[in-house]
């Protein structure tokens, strides 16, 4: 193994760790000392890798994102799919995800209010690290409308915006109400997606239907 694999591999490693140490303390009381000894290591080889805690969380953040950004491509490439099945996919992948990492939500949400305490942009933040899922979200889309299965009038940058609304209304319910689950949610999706049906998209997928049975 290459000293530089070796390093990449011990860095994916503390990154790892150091997600935990974040969970269990929250953002604020997580210090570089308490990431170091997590991993087995001293400060010093800690700087080795990173700088700061706050390298290390968006790193950590960057890593989970780019986790669910490879399982949404693949549902987006799916061709047995129809661009609105991959929308209702990709919506529940996410929703599933929120659920299933909601202590790690409510470290990012804890990070989001300190950024804005302290002056920055957490909407700004929020949309840079998520500007790749956006994009193959409006890919999507683009290629419905192409393909006549959403109506030439189908919003593009508004269907987008809906879908990250929804995106954040399950994180809210999670991290804000304390909810146990926000399936529910996907539901709200359905008769939006279903809206941007083209009638004649429809009709075709009907008649192919009743000849199949």
């Amino acid at each position: 193994m290459s000293a530089q694999v070796a390093h990449e591999k011990r860095k994916q490693e503390i990154l790892e760790k150091a997600l935990d140490v974040f969970i269990e303390e929250g953002y604020a009381d997580t210090t570089f000392q308490k990431i170091a000894e997590r991993c087995g290591i001293n400060r010093t080889i800690l700087y080795l890798y990173f700088d700061n805690k706050k390298q290390i969380f968006g790193e950590s953040i960057k890593r989970f994102l780019s986790s669910l950004e490879t399982q949404i491509a693949l549902i987006a490439q799916d061709q047995r799919l129809t661009s609105g099945e991959k929308i209702l996919k990709i919506s529940e992948i996410l929703v599933e995800a929120c659920e299933r990492e909601s202590k790690m939500l409510s470290v990012v949400m804890d990070y989001l209010l300190r950024l804005k305490a302290s002056g920055g942009n957490p909407d700004e933040k929020v949309r840079r690290r998520t500007v790749r899922m956006r994009h193959i979200l409006a890919d999507i889309v683009i290629e419905g409308i192409k393909r006549g299965e959403f109506k030439e009038s189908s919003s593009v940058k508004g269907t987008v915006e809906m879908f990250f609304a929804l995106v954040e209304a399950a994180v809210f319910r999670l991290v804000v109400l304390g909810r146990k689950e926000a399936a529910g949610l996907q539901e709200a999706l359905s008769p939006f997606v279903d809206n941007m049906i083209s009638p004649t998209f429809e009709r075709n997928r009907e008649q192919n239907e009743s000849k199949l049975h």
